[in-house]
């Protein structure tokens, strides 16, 4: 190999011509842009923080999406079983509802002794049962007139009451949990109009009973 082969093959840099353009420089081996490789590899860096930008977006949306999933389909139990509910106890009232005359009956057959025999049993197995379905029987003589549970048939005036109370229970209410299914019928008693009860007459009431005020 002559020196002039070897000249032109090591340590010159090669021949480009003077109206190439940057395209075609570029492509010339050992040109400039070929010596710097580290920008490619920016440029990969880039376009993979991206790509990874990108899907933790995709990620956050779709989890997004499941959580509201989830919390529809949670509310959407909630009001099935509320539903569900609604429908028994509504289904119970209303067959509980059909009984309540066969109960008045029996209430009125035992008040006259007449619950005896075989028809005791079966009486009673009624209202065990009714029990069970959560039938409550309510009303007493004394408690205080309460128009939402209570519906008042009779009226009068006494100076034994200080408010408008259930003196006599014409026919019990009933109730399941806390809905009334019907209301007590009751006479009830306003205090009399013009007697005033007051802590003094009370007290006083109290002195007589115990024989008067202690002597000094």
């Amino acid at each position: 190999m002559t020196e002039e082969t070897q000249g032109q093959g090591f340590g010159q840099e090669p021949d480009v011509p003077s109206d190439a353009t940057a395209d075609e420089a570029a492509r010339v081996p050992g040109s400039a842009d070929q010596a710097e490789p580290g920008a490619g590899g920016a440029q990969a860096r880039e376009a993979a923080e991206a790509q990874l930008a990108d899907a933790r977006r995709q990620l956050a949306e779709r989890t997004g999406d499941l959580q509201r999933l989830q919390a529809e389909y949670a509310n959407y139990r909630k009001r099935v079983e509320r539903d569900r509910i609604a429908v028994k106890e509504a289904a119970i009232a209303n067959a509980l509802t059909e009984l309540l005359p066969v109960i008045d009956d029996i209430g009125r057959a035992r008040e006259h002794g007449e619950l005896v025999g075989g028809f005791k049993s079966v009486a009673e197995s009624l209202e065990t049962v009714a029990a069970k379905m959560g039938l409550q029987q309510f009303g007493k003589e004394g408690e205080a007139f309460d128009p939402l549970v209570h519906e008042a048939l009779m009226h009068s005036y006494s100076p034994d009451v200080t408010e408008t109370t259930c003196v006599q229970i014409l026919q019990p209410g009933y109730r399941i949990g806390d809905r009334t299914i019907r209301p007590a019928r009751v006479a009830v008693a306003e205090p009399q109009p013009g007697v005033q009860h007051s802590s003094s007459d009370e007290a006083e009431g109290s002195e007589e009973e115990n024989g008067g005020p202690e002597q000094g």
